[in-house]
């Protein structure tokens, strides 16, 4: 009942989050990516190049915008990944900020050694758990995120840093229903696919008319 949850036993709660949150990025992640990247590449980093490999490339602002950074940091943080040549960053545009970034083979196979490495990795520690209590973990987490959230910002306001561990089926997101990242680009990308299969048809079926193409 609620008039049994007290101040004492929340805070209880929120301790027990903030450590395993902390157990999972200062133990989990950083030491598996000491061990597959070999100090070539910072968890930011990681962060970085997960988002480029999810949505294939992206510009200097986007980068920004996810990791809530500036956009001279956000440059300086891919520029770091190229002199690695982990990213490449696409040559010509006149403003640095607008050129586009994409994984480079090297890249890829980083973030594949990594993934595989986690994976083997949670499955030892999460492999008892019963799928349906991670399930209602999950579930009953988004929900006391969505009640924190203020349900009055902006809905365009980019994701709530979900990271490398991107869900399909977010509950949160409905719950709060604020523009997801990744959801965004992903939407965007079909858009743009869907317009250039149209007009590939558009053309096959109507190659006599080229004056009303605009």
């Amino acid at each position: 009942m609620p008039d049994s949850n007290t101040p004492e036993k929340i805070s209880e709660l929120l301790g027990s989050v903030q450590v395993f949150s902390s157990a999972v990025r200062e133990v989990l992640e950083k030491q598996l990516l000491l061990e597959t990247a070999r100090g070539r590449l910072s968890f930011s980093g990681l962060k970085l190049l997960k988002l480029v490999a999810f949505t294939d490339s992206h510009t200097i602002g986007d980068v920004a915008a996810f990791l809530g950074v500036s956009n001279t940091a956000a440059s300086k943080a891919a520029d770091k990944l190229v002199r690695r040549r982990l990213l490449r960053r696409a040559e010509g545009h006149p403003d640095r900020r607008a050129s586009e970034l994409s994984l480079t083979g090297e890249g890829r196979r980083l973030l594949s050694a990594y993934e595989a490495a986690r994976d083997q990795k949670l499955m030892e520690i999460f492999g008892a758990c019963v799928p349906e209590q991670l399930c209602g973990m999950a579930a009953t987490l988004d929900r006391l995120s969505a009640n924190i959230v203020d349900h009055t910002a902006n809905p365009q306001e980019l994701c709530f840093q979900c990271g490398i561990y991107f869900r399909e089926k977010c509950l949160l997101r409905e719950l709060v229903r604020r523009t997801c990242f990744y959801q965004k680009h992903k939407a965007r990308k079909a858009a743009e696919s869907a317009v250039e299969g149209a007009g590939g048809t558009e053309t096959q079926a109507q190659p006599p008319a080229p004056e009303t193409a605009t």
